[in-house]
Parts: C-alpha cells; structure tokens; sequence
C-alpha cells in the first residue's frame, strides 16, 4: 500500500480500519433502553388492537356458523382452531410488525423501536424468538419483565434472549413541502 494511495482515499489507515469493526458491532451498546411503564402502554395498545380485529372476526365466524348447519361433536374441534387461530393472530402480528419496521401501532404510537443489538434489521426467528420470550417472560410472576426495571439498558427477557433492544425512536421531520429553490 502507497502513500498515494493512501491520501486519495483508497485504502483506509490500518487504525481506523481496525475500530470500525467494533463500532458496528453494537452500535446500541451505550443506548439507554425504554423503561417497564412506556412499554406496558405500548403493550395495551397493542392489545387492544388485536382484541378488537379478534373480535370482528369472531363475530363474522358466529354469524356464518348461524347459517350453517353444525353437528355438535365439531364444537370442540372448531373451539380448538379458534383458539389456535387467535394465538397465531397474536404472533403473526408482533412478527410481521418487528420484523418490516421494529414498531407495532402501539409502539409507533409511543415512539418506540425494536432493534437487534448489531443495528441490522430483525429477520423473522429473532421476531419469532422475541415473541416467545414474550410470553415465557410472564413465568413465574412476570419475573422476566422486571429485568428491565433493574438493568442498565432496561432489557427484559425477551430482549436478552433474541439479542435485542427497545430504544426511543423519535419521528422523522415532516418533509418541506415546499419545491426546491432554483439558483439562477
């Protein structure tokens, strides 16, 4: 490698080559992450949204089943893929709005992001693990979400087990609407 090189800004410094691996590695490693109150809220959101599109959805299966004829030793098979069906509607929902944008509606409401710690995108299974985690957080007596009360980076199980964190995720500046100036 020549000076030349070097000051045209081909080929970076060995030192600054050797530091930028470590800052993309977790570039979340000194955030502060969002506290236990905010993220119930959030959470309650959520669930009120989910809940109601439930709901809706019940109710236009009640009244399909009201026009047809059922015998009742399927009711306990149809009760079985309903509950099934809401726990896949539960899951799907946290996975696809983590995974396409790391915000649920109640999250975006409370500006709130879920990110993995190295900064990428989360894919799918980590989505799909944090969800689980979710849920075993609450086993036994919701002990998994204290955690976030007493860490520094307020991680809950969730987030300690698909290596993620929930930051504040401030809303982008509306664009100008303005057309841009012409310099003559």
């Amino acid at each position: 490698m020549s000076v030349t090189a070097r000051l045209r800004g081909r080929v970076a410094p060995p030192d600054a080559a050797a530091a930028a691996p470590a800052a993309v590695a977790r570039p979340y490693a000194d955030e502060p992450g969002v506290g236990l109150i905010t993220r119930l809220i959030a959470f309650g959101i959520d669930a009120a949204i989910i809940n109601l599109l439930a709901a809706i959805s019940a109710a236009l299966v009640v009244v399909a089943l009201s026009v047809i004829t059922v015998p009742h030793d399927l009711d306990a098979v149809l009760l079985a893929i309903g509950g099934a069906a809401y726990i896949i509607w539960i899951a799907a929902y946290f996975v696809t709005f983590w995974t396409a944008t790391g915000q649920t509606p109640g999250g975006r409401l409370l500006r709130l992001r879920v990110v993995a710690m190295g900064g990428e995108r989360l894919i799918p299974r980590r989505a799909l693990l944090r969800f689980i985690g979710l849920t075993l957080a609450a086993l036994p007596f919701f002990a998994g979400y204290f955690m976030i009360v007493f860490t520094r980076q307020r991680r809950g199980l969730q987030d300690v087990l698909a290596r993620t964190l929930v930051i504040d995720a401030p809303r982008d500046p509306p664009p100008s609407r303005r057309p841009p100036r012409r310099v003559p």
